[in-house]
């Protein structure tokens, strides 16, 4: 009887620890994918605003000795919202509901910055391309603590993706971005704006 009451025991025991094991794998598979949805929302607004923003800029400076430089930084940009374009589609993650507002806000901020010249629009691009360095730094120590094995593809992506916005902001100052009027209130105004839209992307 005393061998058969232990038995019940162990079994019951065997199968909470299955129950536990199978609840722990699949809330830990939703954290992953609330994470993985939260960055792909996030990049894809933030790389979709940066390239409005280089045609903001191109509508006013496109016909000068600027317009390459601005050029092949939206055309990086392009290829970025591209691929986040395939990952949004690969893990089913919904977009960002104020691409409306990105779109408009993108392209003034382009534009208006331009028209203080050539450094004012370098200078937007420091500012713009310094918060989005620093964002996918984070972004990158949150998929290492998850998983870095899981998201080793992603993980490359995102560091090339990095470095590219990085070479921009460098591509910015080499070009007379500090000599741009209240440089250091423009570009600290425009940094907040960026922060501010990333926190509000995250959310809805």
């Amino acid at each position: 009887m005393a061998l058969q009451v232990t038995k019940r025991i162990c079994l019951r025991c065997s199968i909470w620890h299955i129950l536990v094991r199978n609840y722990s794998q699949r809330e830990k598979a939703e954290q992953t994918k609330a994470l993985l949805d939260k960055i792909i929302r996030i990049d894809h607004a933030g790389e979709f605003g940066a390239k409005r923003i280089y045609q903001g800029q191109l509508a006013v400076l496109g016909n000068t000795p600027s317009g390459p430089v601005i050029q092949q930084m939206q055309d990086e940009e392009q290829k970025h919202l591209l691929e986040f374009e395939r990952l949004m589609h690969q893990h089913r993650a919904r977009p960002t509901v104020l691409m409306p507002l990105w779109d408009i806000a993108g392209f003034a901020l382009g534009a208006g910055s331009a028209l203080l010249g050539k450094e004012g629009a370098m200078a937007c691009t420091v500012a713009v391309e310094s918060v989005i360095g620093e964002h996918y730094n984070d972004q990158i120590r949150e998929l290492m603590e998850d998983n870095p094995e899981q998201h080793k593809e992603l993980l490359k992506t995102l560091k090339e993706f990095r470095d590219d916005e990085l070479h921009h902001h460098d591509t910015g100052l080499e070009h007379d971005a500090e000599k741009a009027p209240f440089y250091k209130a423009l570009t600290e105004v425009i940094k907040a704006g960026c922060k501010g839209a990333i926190w509000i992307s995250e959310k809805i």
